[in-house]
């Protein structure tokens, strides 16, 4: 569905400019912008996707994954095609490369979204599978109703946005995790076509909006996996974020341009849990990997076992009222 964009100037001979995401797409007339759902028609840009989803489902929390904002609920998730990445290794390429004619694109309207979420008994809103910034118009309508029904809404997002939309949206998302592909300026040139920069000011204004921020790291053998760029990455949240950021490790598995790159030793990820540790972040956890030790919340404190999770299967017997139920300890837990 077309509808004209928010975030966009008018420049000569009908040219436009998106300020939406940190591309700021110079868009000539019937062209389209990196993303590849955001058309310059006549010198007025347009969304091609609003109110067009390719993919539903109620997903648990822990799989964005958060595990500090409501854990042990559901949310029922949302995503449409394209992407303003064009990361090598995208494990939903089948969607983030498609375009706007999809053939298995469903139109929905922002009250359709928000009745759906009520009939699934969910406790609130994903918005993800692809990067939700390039679906801005919709998601700002959707959400904007679903906080009239008291939903949760949450973004799982590249981190690319741009400061006015971030802060348009920001009064209705509760929750965002943020992927940090990796924290060299290289790795984002030549595996995801963009700039990290970004990505960092954007985590930090999240948390100066106020907005519960988790933050992912994929690491790739030999791309982003080196000890001083762990290091580095763990370094930098515990000195811009905070130490109670929670901070996911997440391990490669093959996929999409990049199938000759093996799987994440486990070694590897042991290593940058132990890293994250000792740099003092307080919550640390590993993705992708069997269920165990890995994914619990712990106590700083005392180290009592305070949220266990096995899989999407989540344990709060730990925890009472935000505090470690051992030692009173407060837990960084939005619930």
């Amino acid at each position: 569905m077309k509808k004209e964009a928010k975030f966009y100037k008018s420049l000569k001979n009908k040219m436009v400019q998106c300020s939406l995401c940190h591309h700021g797409c110079k868009i000539g007339n019937s062209q389209i912008g990196v993303c590849g759902v955001r058309k310059n028609e006549n010198g007025k840009l347009h969304t091609l996707i609003y109110g067009s989803c390719s993919s539903i489902a109620v997903d648990p929390i822990e799989k964005k994954p958060l595990y500090h904002f409501y854990p042990g609920s559901s949310a029922l998730s949302f995503g449409t095609v394209g992407c303003n990445f064009k990361c090598l290794h995208c494990q939903n390429a089948s969607i983030s490369r498609a375009k706007p004619d999809f053939c298995y694109m469903k139109e929905i309207t922002p009250e359709e979204v928000v009745e759906l979420a009520e009939k699934s008994k969910c406790r609130g809103i994903a918005w993800t599978y692809n990067e939700p910034t390039i679906w801005h118009e919709f998601t700002f309508d959707s959400s904007k109703l679903a906080k009239k029904k008291n939903l949760y809404i949450v973004y799982v997002s590249n981190g690319y946005i741009q400061e006015d939309p971030l802060k348009e949206i920001s009064p209705y998302l509760d929750a965002i995790n943020v992927d940090v592909k990796a924290f060299t300026e290289d790795f984002y040139k030549k595996v995801c076509k963009a700039r990290l920069q970004p990505v960092l000011d954007t985590c930090v204004l999240v948390k100066e909006l106020d907005i519960h921020l988790e933050v992912t790291y994929l690491i790739i053998p030999g791309y982003n996996d080196s000890v001083d760029e762990i290091k580095q990455f763990c370094s930098w949240i515990v000195e811009k974020l905070g130490v109670d950021t929670p901070v996911h490790f997440s391990r490669f598995h093959p996929d999409f341009e990049m199938t000759n790159i093996p799987r994440t030793p486990m070694e590897t990820m042991i290593k940058a849990y132990n890293i994250a540790r000792d740099s003092g972040l307080h919550y640390t956890y590993l993705g992708n990997i069997p269920p165990g030790e890995y994914e619990n919340t712990v106590c700083p404190r005392c180290k009592n076992i305070c949220i266990e999770r096995h899989g999407f299967s989540v344990n709060l017997a730990g925890i009472k009222n935000g505090k470690c139920a051992k030692c009173g300890n407060s837990i960084s837990v939005v619930s």
